[in-house]
């Protein structure tokens, strides 16, 4: 899976950073002295470089702990997670990666659960809905690292000129998107279902409405009635009418949509802090709020935003324990969390770190997506079949707004896929 609502995929072969960078001297096979840390590139420049803050840290952990050492290897996001399967396919896994998805791994009987490796402390200052993300059976073995939560963002300017209103309910941003429209705006709400994220956008949505991936058992439910009754307000109100966009929304990636965004051309789309921050320095105007909510919600309900993390995961490795668990107590410090989360504009994982971040006291958005952070719904990670199923609404969910398209049908097209992919091999 990549339940990325965040974070830039780059080519390290461009950077010369793919391989691996040792924090003294050691080897694959130095037993408990020398862990093994495989990690994606977060960076899309050397500049940004993933490599300058495990570098970092390697050093400071082997400083604080004498005669233990760091092996570090960093892939582009598109490769590491077949990089990691194919290290333990080969009976050679790391001692601890950061992946997007761990689950399957963990029904595989390879992680260590964090009761085994982390400290009491360390373990119960995960924020409570990443702890509920990374458990299986109510066993934390996902280790929630950096996170992140969508709002609304609205190009102030825009608005101004078009005389619209920050939305609340679905009319509203019906009523802005039309305003915008009428003002020449060539994307008045962007709406991109396009295979690169599409999971996301729909995830957004179908909250929005009650709705979601899951039921209240935690069972997948992606044709109930309230989801295709959000496709069905998507295609007939916005799509229909031509209030997003000259691109099809099933072939708009967010990417795209972000680019169009910080180009001006864009008055309403989900975003994510590190796009706010990259608006605000071309000196763009740009508004935050929740997500509108359906017109068919009780006025009281407030339903949850849509989070990610990105999660650390400890394999089971012969007399690994203790030095695993050193290790992830030290990267798990308010200032190394934080350290990495304020360099890529994301959110820390931890409580005491929230509570300590230096940007949430600076800018007050970042303040919005922690709050939004603290109640939100995460992708079913837990689920090991979600990597298949998240592949299958990248690819189809953007069909069910297609002018001749039967939302209902489309769902039900996905949930049977979905059914086929949880099924027991």
């Amino acid at each position: 899976m990549r339940p990325r609502l965040f974070g830039i995929t780059a080519s390290l072969a461009a950077f010369g950073l793919l391989g691996s960078l040792v924090t003294a001297c050691g080897s694959p096979g130095s037993g408990g002295t020398t862990l093994r840390l495989v990690v994606p590139e977060y960076g899309d420049s050397p500049a940004t470089s993933s490599k300058t803050y495990w570098d970092r840290l390697a050093i400071a952990f082997a400083a604080a702990h004498p005669g233990k050492k760091v092996e570090v290897t960093l892939y582009p996001w598109a490769e590491v997670d077949r990089e990691v399967t194919r290290m333990v396919e080969e009976g050679d896994a790391p001692d601890v990666a950061l992946l997007g998805a761990y689950s399957d791994f963990a029904a595989q009987g390879r992680l260590h659960p964090a009761g085994e490796v982390l400290s009491i402390r360390t373990e119960a200052n995960f924020l409570p809905p990443l702890v509920k993300a990374g458990s299986v059976d109510d066993t934390l073995y996902g280790l929630p690292f950096v996170a992140s939560s969508r709002l609304l963002f609205y190009n102030q300017e825009l608005f101004d000129e078009a005389g619209a209103k920050p939305p609340k309910t679905w009319s509203e941003l019906k009523d802005a998107a039309r305003a915008l429209k009428e003002e020449g705006v060539v994307y008045p709400y962007a709406l991109p279902l396009g295979p690169e994220e599409a999971h996301a956008e729909a995830l957004i949505w179908e909250l929005s409405n009650g709705g979601g991936y899951t039921d209240i058992r935690g069972e997948y439910s992606l044709a109930s009635e309230r989801n295709a009754q959000t496709f069905r307000w998507l295609k007939d109100n916005l799509v229909g009418p031509g209030l997003t966009g000259p691109v099809p929304p099933g072939r708009l990636n967010r990417q795209d949509a972000f680019d169009a965004f910080l180009r001006g051309e864009v008055g309403m789309l989900n975003g994510y802090p590190s796009l706010l921050h990259q608006a605000r320095k071309k000196g763009m105007k740009v508004g935050t709020l929740r997500m509108p909510v359906s017109d068919t919600l009780d006025s009281e309900e407030a339903p949850p935003a849509a989070g990610v993390a990105d999660w650390m995961m400890a394999f089971k490795r012969e007399g690994n324990r203790e030095l695993v668990g050193s290790f992830l107590d030290f990267v798990y410090k308010d200032e190394n969390l934080n350290e990495f989360a304020e360099r890529y504009r994301l959110l820390p994982s931890t409580v005491s770190a929230t509570q300590a971040s230096r940007g949430a006291a600076a800018d007050p958005s970042a303040e919005q997506f922690l709050i939004a952070l603290r109640g939100a719904r995460l992708y079913p990670v837990n689920e090991p079949s979600w990597l298949q199923v998240s592949n299958t609404i990248k690819r189809n969910i953007g069909k069910a707004v297609e002018p001749s398209a039967d939302p209902k049908a489309v769902l039900e097209q996905i949930a049977r896929q979905a059914e086929e992919a949880a099924q027991p091999e």
